[in-house]
């Protein structure tokens, strides 16, 4: 390694830095816009570092520059269009969306490395085999399993597990056809070996994804999450990339701890997300819960009563409410509450809407002070001194049934709503949540169904509690 080559490394270890500060950064939503800044300038950084090396290298062609050029435009193009569009309830598609480029992407680096270096006589085992095999399995997994992920999220393909006779013996052997090409590859290069790892390490993604439901999607984008980061850390070490590689292992590690406590606040076991087999996504078919005699449906007025009249209100947000874009009204709602001197605070389960974070930031971008948005260990303890608890979409986190064995959320830590002394449920039926098991708080005597959408639902609450107040 040169001189020269040499300083472009140590200005990727500065970009790298502005990685590691930028994700400190995020910890803290006073800080969190910064961070985003820092990490930005440090992917600058790493770009123009590399656009330097390639002129100084003079390896790329006129015709090279045209396609990399073109290449960077329809890229920026891509993200700035999804950036300014996407509603929020879209951003966990776009996420696996970007899972699959960034997969994809590390996987290609590897596969073109090997087909440059396949010429050598006879490859022999060593640590870059190593590095370019794992990429590629890593990459191949992640681009295909993150667009099933991303096709059930949108709807387009069935958010319900697709489990079929023999699909497990099916993945067991594309995991071991994978592997053995992939230890076949250290000691020969063999291109047809090179095509049949991509072919099984794709194929493999799609069927790992495929069983997995709609209830375990947010543990499942974290865990892609870390594939990806995984993925750029191998392709780091293929090509000598010293940015890519502190970066991916920064995604890698993070995600990957992400991951562990999205499965923790599921109460399911990362094997058994990747066996598959639970929640049914959003196309469950409404039915009533047990005991459904005894629903009770309330009114807007009666509701605004409960509202304007209490002196502690928790607001439990839930997908419905980030589906039907309410939280603006939400966030008037409360505010008019408040000017009546009642306490509202948010209540927030880590798997609340279909990404980590999702209903943090929601509210954030109807600006709810970030004080009121409570954890779930924070949030429970309070439960039993609010006078009202206002659950806007939110399902399988607030049933009670996560209490007792025998059910497909048993153990699963839940919002203890029903714990408070009044409890409106705002929803549009009494459908299934993700899980696809009845939501026995509706049942519960506390509990006043408001059958609306949730936009609609705030916004007559909102205008009643006003009319009450004058």
């Amino acid at each position: 390694m040169n001189t020269f080559t040499t300083n472009i490394q140590l200005v990727y270890i500065l970009a790298a830095a502005c990685f590691v500060v930028g994700l400190h950064l995020m910890n803290s939503p006073a800080t969190a816009r910064r961070g985003n800044q820092v990490s930005t300038a440090g992917m600058t950084i790493a770009v123009i570092a590399t656009l330097v090396l390639l002129i100084h290298a003079g390896t790329v062609t006129g015709i090279g520059w045209t396609v990399l050029i073109i290449g960077a435009l329809l890229g920026s193009v891509a993200g700035l269009y999804s950036a300014r569009t996407v509603q929020m309830t879209a951003m966990p598609q776009l996420v696996s969306m970007f899972n699959a480029v960034g997969g994809g992407a590390a996987a290609l680096v590897a596969v073109y490395e090997y087909i440059h270096d396949e010429s050598t006589p006879g490859g022999v085992l060593g640590t870059t085999s190593v590095f370019t095999v794992l990429d590629v399995i890593i990459g191949s997994v992640t681009f295909t399993g993150s667009l099933i992920a991303a096709g059930k999220l949108q709807g387009v393909i069935t958010g319900s597990p697709v489990i079929f006779k023999g699909s497990r013996l099916i993945n067991a052997a594309l995991a071991v056809i994978a592997l053995g090409t992939g230890v076949f590859m250290f000691t020969t290069a063999s291109l047809p070996a090179l095509l049949i790892l991509v072919l099984a390490s794709l194929a493999f993604g799609v069927m790992m994804v495929l069983p997995i439901g709609g209830a375990d999607m947010p543990v499942v984008i974290s865990l892609l999450n870390a594939f990806t980061g995984t993925a750029v850390a191998m392709a780091g070490f293929v090509i000598g990339n010293w940015a890519l590689i502190v970066a991916g292992a920064l995604v890698g590690a993070s995600g990957g701890i992400l991951t562990k406590l999205m499965a923790d606040a599921m109460n399911r076991s990362l094997g058994n997300i990747i066996i598959g087999g639970f929640g049914t996504g959003d196309s469950a078919a409404p039915v009533a819960v047990a005991g459904d005699a005894q629903i009770r449906s309330i009114a807007a007025d009666d509701a605004a009563i409960q509202l304007a009249y209490a002196s502690k209100v928790i607001i439990v947000p839930g997908y419905g409410l980030a589906a039907a874009q309410a939280q603006h009204g939400v966030a008037e709602l409360a505010a008019i509450l408040e000017d009546r001197g009642i306490e509202v605070s948010y209540a927030i389960h880590p798997v609340a809407g279909r990404m980590p974070g999702h209903m943090n930031v929601l509210l954030a971008e109807a600006n709810v002070p970030y004080p009121q948005l409570k954890e779930m260990e924070e949030i429970n303890p309070e439960f039993p001194r609010a006078d009202v608890a206002l659950v806007i979409g939110a399902n399988d986190v607030t049933n009670p049934a996560a209490r007792r064995p025998g059910t497909a959320i048993s153990g699963m830590p839940i919002l203890d709503v029903d714990q408070a002394k009044s409890i409106i449920v705002v929803k549009r039926s009494m459908g299934h949540g993700y899980a696809g098991i009845d939501n026995e708080l509706y049942a519960n005597p506390k509990t006043s169904m408001y059958f609306a959408d949730a936009k609609r639902a705030v916004t007559e609450l909102t205008a009643a509690v006003k009319t009450l107040v004058g």
